[in-house]
Order: C-alpha cells, then sequence, then structure tokens
C-alpha cells in the first residue's frame, strides 16, 4: 500500500490507545502494516497463519480485522474510499447495476422425492 492510498483511509480507522505504562504489554502494531497483512491474506485466499512475518503476527491482523468487520470500521473505511473515488469521477455508475431473474426450481432440486407429485397419495383412513 502506498503511502497515497494509506491516507486515503487513515482517518476512517480507529486512534490507537497507547498504554498509560510504558513496557507493559506488546506494542501496539502499526494499522498500516496491519491493512497490508488483511489485503494480502485476502487477497491471496491463504489461510491467516501462512501471512508472512512482514505484516506481524497472523493472529493480531485477524482479530483487527474481525473487530473491525464487527464494530464497522471496514465499511467505513469502503464508504471513505467510494465517496472520494465517486468524487474524484473514478467510478462510472452506469456499469454497476444488478438484474436478476427468479426461476422456480423442480422438487428435486430441492432433495424433495424424486417421482413422486404433490397431493397423489390417496387419503388416509381413519378409524371410526
Amino acid at each position: 500500500m502506498t503511502d497515497e492510498q494509506f491516507e486515503r483511509i487513515e482517518e476512517a480507522l480507529p486512534e490507537v490507545a497507547l498504554p498509560e505504562v510504558e513496557g507493559r504489554g506488546r506494542p501496539y502494531e502499526d494499522h498500516r502494516k496491519v491493512v497490508n497483512g488483511i489485503f494480502r491474506a485476502d487477497g491471496s485466499g491463504a489461510p491467516w497463519r501462512d501471512l508472512p512475518e512482514r505484516y506481524g503476527s497472523w493472529k493480531t491482523v485477524y482479530d483487527r480485522f474481525r473487530r473491525w468487520a464487527e464494530d464497522g470500521t471496514l465499511q467505513s473505511v469502503a464508504r471513505k474510499l467510494q465517496g472520494g473515488l465517486d468524487t474524484e469521477g473514478h467510478i462510472d455508475w452506469e456499469q454497476l447495476g444488478a438484474h436478476s431473474t427468479t426461476i422456480r426450481a423442480s422438487r428435486s432440486a430441492a432433495s424433495g422425492p424424486l417421482g413422486v407429485k404433490k397431493g397423489t397419495d390417496p387419503p388416509e383412513k381413519t378409524k371410526t
């Protein structure tokens, strides 16, 4: 990720909370390093544990990805990027469209019984 790319999303990321007591706990991993790790893991499709060490601990990258996904940080980053790119004219909204058709599947497609039509069984007899 280039400096310019990171500057576009930096404001949408949470502020780094530094510990009050120095020398306790692990140092907080840099957001840029973690974001690069998230892109690497997501883009390659490889397991999180196979993340190269240059991105920091795979567990840190995964934990921050999960936290940001749950708290809406990733959505905020996506909205910020989309807004900036739209303002600059880099998004062609004419190309983005969804068309769909709904087709009812056969009963066998839904694991229904094969060769049996609904309602063809004779009604059950009740004993009186």
